[in-house]
């Protein structure tokens, strides 16, 4: 089958890309900017891929979506946007969707979204319901499959419950830890996105899709450290406001302020599915939530986290045009450049490609520390992303509170820019060249502001960067 694929870059669609190549299906993958579409995955299956830039809030970037497609899948959302009213954007990406698609000969529509049982909806899952409305058409048949949580190695959910178990041996938490809701396993989505693909009784259909097991967010918190082998305590108190629990989830996860204001408003509504048949005709085995806790941390210590949420970008992100920034300016920069002979460059090369996440910074990691807490008290993403896999990169990636815009061992190059807040732009580049460990970091800076930031860190730079030069080079 011919099939569109929208969202590739994130958290679902990577996987299910991977899933959909291994059927044999030709994918179009639709991006927003093909320079973030990475192929290190897919080496093997790059003739069943083709790639299209296409914009769903902009009309006049559809025209080259093609017309012999046989299905097609909606895995676009804009929960962590903080520009502007998400709920109209999602309205408007996905009816140009469903024109665009009108105009081609597909026959079924796939679309991910939340379980909508509840009378009074977040503002999150009513977008989600107002997508599902004017994503149907009678050209062709939408297949809506409705979760709730997901679990996986990467998923927003397990990593912000992974940080607040892992850290936190006793919580204060806020009253929705007591709502209820029915998690599902990331491989069991997968299943269903799959399994559901040209599947007519599937048509104009909607299910819920969740996994075996009702628990309240205190129960999976408790059940998270009981599979970890540590020992909690919760104390739920009534007092905090929505905005005090956003701050608290921001704080203690790797969440983002926005992304964490539209968790809590989901988490105060109950999320559970009702009962439905596709599991069993579609032959799937549903896992149960310690279960699925367990295959992500089968993932993790494979070092096989295949994507992870945060390596989505942001609307802002996008509309910033971050890889015009490929090409690192010299005017108007401050730079400190640093060089130092390397004797095993392999060895050199691999410390680089595992900088950052669980490994660190190879020197005074407590400073860098310091600075992502205070990233995150000014808003920032600070360092508690961390990164996909321990070894590998590709541009696109994050790493901690830097984005990958250039990565090929080959060329034995590294190139990060900045998401930290700054006044201004921040790069940090690697590269080895005829044995000489080359390393710079540049930063452009914005008015005053900017010039006293970069004299104020100065004194640290010596310190930081030619202590992680030598231990790169393995001196």
């Amino acid at each position: 089958m011919k099939i569109l694929l929208t969202g590739v870059t994130g958290y679902i669609g990577k996987r299910l890309l991977i899933q959909l190549l291994e059927e044999g299906h030709h994918i179009v993958c639709s991006v927003r900017d093909q320079k973030r579409f990475g192929t290190q995955l897919f080496k093997n299956n790059l003739d069943q891929i083709e790639v299209i830039e296409n914009d769903f809030l902009d009309e006049k970037t559809l025209d080259n979506i093609p017309q012999d497609l046989d299905a097609a899948y909606y895995l676009i959302h804009s929960m962590s946007s903080n520009e502007g009213d998400f709920e109209e954007k999602e309205k408007i990406s996905a009816e140009n969707f469903r024109k665009a698609l009108e105009k081609t000969k597909v026959q079924q529509v796939v679309f991910l979204t939340g379980i909508i049982n509840e009378e009074k909806l977040s503002k999150h899952l009513q977008s989600r319901k107002n997508v599902e409305e004017a994503l149907q058409s009678s050209n062709y048949g939408l297949t809506s499959l409705r979760a709730g949580i997901i679990v996986g190695s990467g998923s927003a959910s397990f990593e912000i419950i992974r940080d607040i178990v892992e850290k936190l041996p006793i919580m204060i938490t806020p009253k929705w830890l007591n709502t209820k809701c029915q998690p599902i396993a990331i491989r069991n989505v997968i299943q269903y996105l799959n399994g559901v693909l040209g599947k007519e009784f599937t048509y104009n259909q909607h299910y819920d899709i969740a996994g075996t097991d009702v628990l309240t967010y205190k129960q999976m918190l408790l059940q998270y450290a009981e599979i970890r082998g540590l020992k909690r305590t919760i104390f739920i108190v009534p007092v905090m406001t929505p905005k005090l629990s956003s701050y608290w989830l921001y704080f203690v996860t790797s969440t983002s302020y926005f992304l964490a204001q539209n968790l809590v408003d989901s988490m105060k509504i109950d999320v559970v599915a009702t009962k439905n048949d596709l599991a069993e005709k579609l032959g799937i085995h549903l896992f149960s939530y310690q279960e699925a806790i367990k295959l992500a941390f089968d993932k993790i210590k494979q070092n096989n986290v295949l994507s992870s949420w945060y390596d989505s970008f942001t609307s802002q992100f996008h509309t910033r045009q971050v890889w015009q920034y490929l090409e690192v300016p010299d005017e108007g920069c401050f730079k400190d450049i640093r060089e130092v002979k390397t004797d095993d460059e392999t060895a050199t090369l691999n410390r680089i490609f595992s900088i950052g996440g669980t490994t660190g910074w190879y020197y005074a990691d407590f400073l860098w520390r310091i600075r992502g807490f205070l990233d995150k008290v000014f808003g920032g993403v600070g360092l508690r992303r961390g990164r996909r896999n321990m070894t590998e990169l590709e541009a696109g990636d994050s790493v901690d509170f830097w984005r990958v815009l250039y990565a090929d061992k080959d060329k034995k190059r590294l190139l990060l820019f900045a998401e930290m807040k700054l006044p201004g732009e921040a790069w940090l580049e690697f590269k080895i060249k005829d044995g000489i460990l080359h390393q710079e970091a540049t930063f452009r800076p914005l008015g005053l502001s900017g010039r006293l930031y970069w004299y104020s860190v100065l004194p640290f730079h010596s310190l930081i960067f030619n202590g992680m030069l030598k231990k790169l080079a393995g001196k």
